[in-house]
């Protein structure tokens, strides 16, 4: 098996080569199918990219286990050993009908800690990874963890169900924030935390979605746990909470 340093720069390569030919088949035909409804869809650059990433990674990592969005990947229920962890299309409602705001996503948990995460904005070609220990880039510029502004000092991102639902006092946390923004992409919001551009994301998240974006924000210092102030489960959906530590405060004084 590779050691981390190949690994690390074998998949930046693949997932960047990757981003270019998913950007050339959304001007070709492909198939739309709904998953649970008419707002969760699946295409079939969504498989194709799954079953390409998943046995690229097989190839690098022969002994890992892999969780994939799609079900091509492996039946996971333990963090033993390597465990990667795949989006193939993240914000692929945004895919279909935007062009823009979706994401390819990447991550290699150890025994169950955040080792290795990639995001890749594939519209405008900007990749965001994270070693942990060794930093956080994007495009191989190091980033700077983000100034820890508080609630009232900074746009927030809210998954729109939870704005609708007013789950878990959102309304609340939305209007004490300078602003609101939602984007439609876990990994697009997750980037606008980690450049500082947004203070806080709030989502209820499936692993495919937090796996990568957990690993570079960590890198950055900032907050990641569920709302009660617990750890994700890396194995599960979880209502989770990224941001500076003092919107995170401040999420805690008003919610508990």
């Amino acid at each position: 098996m590779m050691d981390l340093e190949e690994i690390d720069s074998a998949i930046q390569k693949m997932i960047r080569q990757l981003g270019a030919a998913t950007k050339q088949r959304r001007q070709e035909s492909f198939n739309v199918k709904e998953k649970i409804g008419f707002k969760d869809l699946v295409t079939s650059v969504d498989k194709d990219n799954e079953q390409f990433i998943d046995r690229k990674i097989k190839e690098l990592d022969p002994d890992c286990q892999i969780i994939s969005e799609e079900g091509f990947g492996d039946d996971v229920s333990r963090l033993q050993g390597h465990v990667w962890i795949v989006d193939p299309i993240d914000g692929t409602m945004n895919f279909v009908e935007q062009q823009r705001r979706y994401a390819i996503m990447i991550a290699l948990y150890i025994d169950g800690q955040p080792t290795l995460g990639y995001i890749l904005d594939v519209a405008n070609n900007q990749l965001y990874h994270a070693w942990h220990g060794h930093g956080a880039y994007v495009d191989g510029q190091k980033l700077q963890q983000p100034a820890d502004s508080g609630l009232h000092d900074s746009l927030v991102t809210i998954n729109g169900g939870l704005i609708l639902s007013g789950r878990g006092q959102v309304r609340q946390i939305a209007e004490q924030a300078r602003g609101l923004r939602m984007y439609g992409s876990a990994g697009i919001e997750l980037t606008d935390v980690i450049t500082g551009r947004l203070g806080l994301y709030l989502s209820w998240l499936k692993p495919w979605d937090l796996a990568a974006g957990r690993v570079i924000a960590e890198e950055l210092g900032l907050v990641v746990q569920n709302v009660d102030g617990s750890r994700p489960d890396v194995l599960s959906s979880n209502l989770v909470l990224v941001a500076t530590s003092q919107a995170a405060q401040d999420i805690h004084q008003l919610v508990n």
